[in-house]
């Protein structure tokens, strides 16, 4: 089986049934290929050495931001630091670089969350992207804890969170194997209790009815992982146009291969040959 196009974010669906694995489609262009049914197989990728912005479809020598080119990269409210740092959303203050979007996507409900992926992290995501941020970054348990109205409150919040926890995930150690397993909700009182003092004067600073403690369920995830390597070793179609091996697992965004591991969401806009 052959299929040729631009690579994008895997699509993630978590099975409904307890303990089933997360299924993962391979994008290519509008093609789906159903690539947790490769595992224990052989595949290859061949980038073409085409790089195509995700946005706008234009040619470019090099990727910025995982898959646009340089002026849409400048452009797009997507691309914006606020993204990375959402504690430093403008919105607000009248800069956004694309109101409307900024509307679509900030200014609507977000939760900050626990996750366990190499041990236990705090981050923030729109509503609409639960679970789907959980599996993109490989947490095998994660917990939603406050409900806010929009992506600058949930920043300020994850600051404060963070004083006592981390807010990144190590993928060397998440790709090695499962994370050992957490009591979220114990963990989600104690934070809760150690950044009071923070947490109370963001109440003070928005109001106390726009900061919600939540009281939801852990929810766990499982991969469809075969086999995790003892060293994790990083493939880069940069250097090496032509990957190949046997497919052993998929975990966050990462497929593992006998022969290393690939991020997929990094070489968005890269025009590959799948084969298996």
């Amino acid at each position: 089986m052959k299929k040729t196009g631009h690579l994008q974010k895997m699509v993630t669906a978590l099975a409904s049934k307890k303990g089933a694995p997360v299924q993962y489609q391979l994008p290519l262009d509008d093609e789906m290929v159903p690539i947790s049914s490769y595992i224990g197989k052989n595949i290859k990728l061949e980038h073409s050495g085409e790089i195509h912005c995700m946005e706008c479809g234009r040619k470019t020598n090099k990727s910025y931001n995982q898959g646009f080119c340089f002026p849409c990269f400048k452009s797009l409210a997507k691309c914006d630091m606020c993204i990375m740092k959402p504690e430093t959303c403008h919105y607000h203050q009248g800069t956004c670089r694309e109101p409307e979007w900024g509307e679509e996507f900030c200014m609507i409900p977000h939760y900050v969350y626990l996750a366990n992926s190499s041990g236990i992290k705090v981050g923030i995501t729109r509503e609409t992207q639960i679970p789907t941020r959980w599996i993109d970054q490989g947490a095998t348990e994660a917990l939603p804890i406050f409900k806010v109205s929009n992506r600058l409150l949930s920043g300020k919040l994850e600051m404060a969170i963070k004083e006592h926890v981390s807010d990144r995930t190590d993928w060397r150690k998440m790709l090695k194997g499962s994370a050992e397993p957490m009591d979220l909700a114990a963990k989600r009182d104690e934070l809760a209790k150690a950044a009071a003092k923070e947490i109370k004067a963001i109440e003070k600073e928005v109001g106390q009815d726009e900061i919600e403690l939540l009281n939801e369920e852990q929810v766990q995830i499982d991969f469809p992982v075969d086999s995790y390597p003892e060293k994790v070793k990083s493939l880069n179609f940069d250097k090496t146009p032509e990957i190949e091996g046997l497919l052993q697992g998929i975990k966050g965004q990462y497929l593992i291969l006998d022969t290393g591991v690939l991020n997929i969401r990094k070489f968005g806009g890269y025009l590959v040959e799948f084969s298996a």
